[in-house]
């Protein structure tokens, strides 16, 4: 009996031993600084991948040191969207970083005249505080293309007005703008350096060819850019917008309905009459009038047939 009690107690005894191994073991994992989750630390020490695209090496290295928070100072577009970066991960939590995540991508662009003198009045209007309008691109009359803000910011360029179900124009798109009083043609230089441009966009972000629009077409009645100068035929041969075939135009059935046309490409109808002078002012050209005649309808047709 005596032999009995001795083994249970050594045998107790034995667990009790492994038991306490164990929570030791577990304890030192737990406290241990190689966990799943990387502490918050890692996010303070970690910077964000930056965009590269078309930036030399010293660009790179100052961009990856974030900029210095003053309440004396303007910060430009670039550093408030790098603070906001910052802001936007919480420190008090673990971090463990995901691989799955968009950010805002273009899915439009918008062309514009500037309405202005040159193209340095056109960029000092876009770095005044109290203009409160911007764009991504502005293209000089000699070719020149001056990148104002990055590709996937927000820029303030469309303002009011509606395209298909789109409102907030200035998130989904790219605003590009052309060095023009409003009232002239386009030099060659200039239309050719866009060109480059809308090919370089249309390749990087998959645009589709319908969503290269003009600021008249979301804005009927409160825009009129690009002007009546402008070449949509041109662009829409190398694939940015839309074009007729003014070779084969033929009359619509009698059961077309050219205002359900327009809404269908996108235009805003609550100005019914603007509306139509928008489309005239692109297509037309020649006949602003917010009257459709025959040939109107015949243009209308074509690209319904075409596009939609």
């Amino acid at each position: 009996m005596i032999k009995i009690s001795v083994r249970l107690i050594a045998a107790l005894c034995g667990v009790m031993f492994l038991v306490g191994c164990s929570t030791a073991k577990k304890s030192k994992v737990l406290q241990s600084n190689t966990a799943v989750i990387t502490p918050s630390v890692i996010v303070e020490n970690s910077a964000p991948k930056l965009d590269t695209l078309n930036k030399p090496a010293e660009v790179i290295e100052q961009a990856k040191v974030a900029p210095a928070l003053s309440v004396n100072s303007e910060l430009t577009p670039e550093q408030q969207a790098w603070n906001m970066f910052l802001q936007g991960t919480s420190k008090q939590y673990d971090f463990a970083n995901a691989i799955h995540f968009d950010v805002r991508k273009p899915s439009f662009v918008m062309i514009h005249h500037t309405s202005q003198a040159n193209l340095a009045q056109t960029i000092r209007t876009f770095q005044l505080a109290h203009t409160k309008v911007s764009s991504h691109y502005v293209i000089g009359r000699d070719g020149r293309v001056v990148q104002m803000l990055n590709d996937y910011l927000r820029g303030w360029h469309a303002g009011r007005g509606k395209w298909g179900s789109i409102t907030d124009m200035n998130s989904v798109s790219i605003g590009i703008e052309l060095d023009n009083n409003g009232s002239e043609p386009f030099p060659d230089a200039q239309i050719n350096s866009l060109l480059v441009l809308l090919d370089t966009l249309k390749t990087k972000y998959s645009i589709p060819q319908k969503n290269f629009i003009g600021h008249a077409d979301f804005a009927p009645g409160r825009k009129d850019d690009p002007n009546v100068f402008f070449p949509w035929q041109l662009l829409a041969e190398r694939g940015f917008g839309i074009w007729y075939n003014p070779n084969y135009l033929m009359a619509p059935p009698s059961n077309f309905n050219p205002i359900d046309a327009l809404k269908l490409m996108g235009y805003d109808l609550t100005n019914q009459d603007a509306a139509i002078k928008s489309f005239k002012r692109k297509f037309v050209k020649s006949d602003l009038s917010p009257i459709l005649n025959d040939r109107d309808r015949g243009i209308l047709y074509d690209l319904y047939r075409k596009y939609y």
